[in-house]
C-alpha cells in the first residue's frame, strides 16, 4: 500500500473471470423486478400515460443498457477508478451545485436535471453516492496508515495550528483525517438536502459512515456519531416542524397514525392493507387490487407493497432473502479483494444497496417515516437503474481480481495471484 498504481490504456481491460454467482444473483433480482414493475404500473401508466405498457418499456430500455454498461464496466480494471475518483467526485459536487439554480423540473423539488436534447432525467445524488464511494476507497485506502497510526498530522492547517499554540495543541493525523473526511461526507449530504431530498441525504450519511467504519476509524468516534444522531432524531420527533414543511408532515402522520380517507396517511394505509391483504401465499401475479389507483403510483417508492399483495409474505421473503445472498456475495468478494481499494470498492457500494432495501422496506412497513427511497431494481427510474447497474459492475471488476481462486478464476489464474502480494 501507499505506491501509486498507473493503469495504461495496454492495462485497462482484464479478460479474467468474473464472480458468475454474483452476476446470476443481480440478472436475477433485475428480471423480478422488471416483471414487478410491469404488474404493478399497468394500471397507472395506462391512466395518467395513455399507454400500460409505459414504465415497463422505459424500464427494460434502461436495464438492457445498464446491462450493457455493467459488462463493460466489469471488464475495466478496477484500480483505474482510483485515479479517476477525484476528478469523478469533484464532478458530482458540481452537478449538487448546478441543480440548484436550474429550473426545476418537478414543481418545488430541485433534485432532477433534464437533458434537453434526449430528453432524459437524472438526479445527481445518485450520481453522487457512487462517486463518494469511490473517492472514500480511494482517499480510506491511501490514508491507512494516518487513519490507524498515532502519529501527527503533517498538513499545513496542523502544523500552522501548532505553531499559533506554541505546541500545546497537537493535531494526530488520526483526528485529521476524521476531520477530512467526515466533512467531505457532510457537505456532500448537505448539498443533497438542499435539494429537499432528505431521503437522499439520510442515505448519503448513512454510506459515508459505513465507509469509515470500513476504513477502521476509531470506534469512539462511531459511538459519538450515533449519540449525537439520537439526540437529532429525538429532536425532529419532537419537534417535526423544525423540518421542512413536507418532511414535518410525513413525521406528525407517522407519529398519529391517523386513518382518515385521503388524509395524509393515505399512501401508507393502502400499502398495509395491499400487505396485509396478500397473506401467506399473495393474490397471485397480476392480481394486485392496491395497484388499481389506491396506492399512488404503485411503480415507484411503495412497489413493495404490491410485490407482498400478489407474491405473498412467502414471495417477498424470497426476494428479500436474494437481496441477502447479493449482499454477502459482495461482501466476500471485498473480503477476498486483490487489495484495500477493492475491498472498500465493492462493500461500499453493496452496502448502499443493502441499506436501500432496509430503509424501503422499513418504509413501507410504517416502521419510520416514509423517506421517498426506492426499492433497488425495482422502482422506476432509469438513471438510477443504469447507475446501480453500473456499481455491479464495478463489483464484478474487483472480483475478476479476486484472491477466491476456486470461485472467481481457474486454478492457472489463481496462483499468480496469490504470489503477487497480500491485501493490505
Amino acid at each position: 500500500m501507499g505506491k501509486k498504481q498507473k493503469i495504461g490504456l495496454g492495462r485497462l481491460f482484464t479478460t479474467r473471470e468474473m464472480d458468475i454467482p454474483f452476476l446470476i444473483l443481480v440478472l436475477t433480482i433485475l428480471t423480478i423486478g422488471l416483471i414487478m414493475l410491469f404488474s404493478a404500473s399497468y394500471t397507472y401508466a395506462y391512466y395518467d400515460k395513455g399507454s400500460s405498457t409505459y414504465f415497463f418499456v422505459r424500464q427494460l430500455i434502461f436495464a438492457a443498457l445498464g446491462i450493457a454498461v455493467m459488462l463493460f464496466i466489469s471488464k475495466v480494471d478496477y484500480r483505474f477508478f482510483k485515479s479517476a475518483a477525484v476528478i469523478g467526485y469533484g464532478v458530482s459536487l458540481l452537478l449538487l451545485v448546478l441543480v440548484l439554480f436550474l429550473p426545476e423540473v418537478m414543481p418545488g423539488f430541485k433534485r432532477w436535471i433534464l437533458i434537453p436534447v434526449i430528453g432524459i432525467t437524472f438526479q445527481p445524488s445518485e450520481v453522487a453516492k457512487m462517486m463518494l464511494i469511490m473517492y472514500c476507497a480511494r482517499g480510506l485506502d491511501k490514508d491507512h496508515n494516518k487513519i490507524t497510526g498515532k502519529g501527527l498530522s503533517a498538513s499545513p492547517l496542523a502544523k500552522s495550528i501548532m505553531d499559533a499554540t506554541n505546541g500545546k495543541l497537537k493535531i494526530s493525523a488520526s483526528f485529521a483525517s476524521t476531520v477530512f473526511y467526515g466533512s467531505s461526507i457532510l457537505i456532500t449530504s448537505g448539498l443533497v438536502a438542499l435539494e429537499d431530498h432528505i431521503s437522499g441525504m439520510i442515505l448519503m450519511i448513512a454510506i459515508g459512515v459505513v465507509m469509515l467504519w470500513l476504513g477502521e476509524f476509531k470506534r469512539s468516534w462511531f459511538i459519538f456519531g450515533g449519540v449525537a444522531a439520537a439526540l437529532a432524531v429525538a429532536l425532529f420527533v419532537m419537534k417535526p416542524d423544525l423540518l421542512k414543511e413536507y418532511a414535518g408532515e410525513r413525521i406528525v402522520a407517522w407519529l398519529e397514525k391517523d386513518y382518515e380517507p385521503l388524509g395524509a396517511r393515505w399512501q401508507i394505509n393502502q400499502s398495509l392493507f395491499a400487505i396485509g391483504s396478500g397473506g401467506l401465499l399473495g393474490a397471485g401475479l397480476g392480481n394486485s387490487m392496491q395497484k388499481h389507483l389506491y396506492v399512488s403510483e404503485p411503480q415507484n417508492d411503495f412497489i413493495f407493497s404490491i410485490v407482498s399483495e400478489e407474491l405473498g409474505f412467502i414471495g417477498s421473503t424470497i426476494i428479500l432473502i436474494l437481496f441477502a445472498l447479493l449482499v454477502w456475495r459482495g461482501i466476500t468478494i471485498g473480503i477476498y479483494a486483490k487489495d484495500k481499494f477493492g475491498a472498500l470498492l465493492a462493500m461500499g457500494m453493496v452496502f448502499q444497496v443493502g441499506l436501500q432495501v432496509i430503509l424501503n422496506v422499513a418504509v413501507v412497513t410504517d416502521t419510520i417515516p416514509n423517506t421517498g427511497i426506492g426499492l433497488p431494481f425495482f422502482s422506476s427510474g432509469g438513471t438510477s437503474l443504469l447507475i446501480l447497474l453500473a456499481e455491479m459492475g464495478v463489483i464484478l471488476s474487483v472480483s475478476r481480481f479476486s484472491r477466491m481462486g476456486k470461485i472467481t478464476s481457474n486454478k492457472e489464474n489463481a496462483k499468480p495471484e496469490r504470489r503477487r502480494g497480500k491485501v493490505s
